[in-house]
């Protein structure tokens, strides 16, 4: 088995990297990860930085907040790249700008260092679960290798294409997840007003052409005021950014997307920037219910 190196240990992070160690990779992470503790006492071994992660790993993943995380991650002084050698493969699951992944794959290419831009969609359920779906981009040779990491970390596995594709993938399907929880807020938010209820209105709908996973766990969600994160509205906001970024890249009007990322800016502006993203629901119902001129 290849020597496994794992930064970046969060709430989706961590039970990933578990899933490995729990199928017997040898797993390599940071000291100052607090996440590190429980895995080292799991059968990890830690080190002081990520050089000396990569240094003894075979294969690197991150699983990081941002661009600038990954790039300092990486680039950085005593970065991954100084510690990967020759014929190492590095595999980014974060959720990060398209140009951003290709910079790092152009920089690891002249170390003769395979790279991949894998991020996933199913957040802390998916990750805890073993289900996430996982957008690959990169060459078909460093995708075969990885494959065995990415079957005990998901379900859906699918090349996408070359350098960045799989970071382009998660920024569509992330405009997809806001719009469609932007969508069940208002509907929601409308037929409380109207006095329907709630939980019939899901349950009947769940059974339409209006159905989806999202329809399904963040109606319930939206019913319940139940916002605890499972994916915060900071992070989602951060994608929706990218979105917004490429569509200027590529000359694409992002309507849609332009409104939902307002409202998370407004939600973060309010504190809530903590919150599961189907909180938009609560922005939707402020406005439904103004008070006083």
């Amino acid at each position: 088995m290849e020597k496994v190196g794992f930064i970046g240990l969060g709430i989706m992070g961590k039970p990933m990297a578990h899933h490995l160690l729990k199928a017997g990779y040898s797993l390599s992470v940071p000291e100052k990860n607090k996440a590190a503790v429980e895995l080292v006492e799991a059968g990890a071994r830690s080190f002081p930085t990520n050089r000396e992660v990569a240094e003894n790993s075979d294969i690197i993943i991150t699983m990081l907040p941002d661009s600038p995380d990954v790039e300092e991650v990486v680039l950085g002084k005593d970065g991954v790249i100084e510690g990967l050698r020759e014929g190492a493969l590095f595999i980014d699951m974060s959720s990060i700008a398209p140009a951003t992944a290709k910079k790092i794959y152009q920089s690891l290419q002249e170390k003769s260092v395979e790279a991949l831009d894998a991020p996933v969609s199913g957040g802390q359920v998916g990750a805890e679960a073993a289900s996430l779906s996982i957008m690959v981009g990169g060459s078909e040779a460093a995708f075969e290798r990885a494959l065995p990491l990415f079957k005990l970390m998901g379900k859906n596995i699918v090349l996408i294409g070359e350098a960045g594709a799989g970071q382009t993938t998660k920024v569509c399907n992330q405009m997809i997840v806001g719009m469609t929880i932007q969508a069940i807020a208002e509907a929601f938010t409308l037929a409380k007003k109207a006095g329907v209820n709630l939980e019939k209105m899901r349950e009947v709908l769940l059974g339409g052409f209006a159905q989806s996973r999202i329809l399904d766990l963040h109606g319930k969600r939206i019913i319940d005021q139940n916002f605890k994160p499972g994916f915060k509205i900071k992070l989602h906001r951060k994608d929706m950014n990218l979105a917004l970024q490429a569509g200027k890249e590529y000359s694409v009007p992002l309507y849609g997307s332009s409104i939902v990322a307002a409202n998370m800016d407004a939600l973060i502006a309010q504190g809530n920037g903590e919150l599961d993203h189907s909180a938009l629901a609560l922005l939707v119902e402020q406005l439904s219910n103004p008070g006083p001129l």
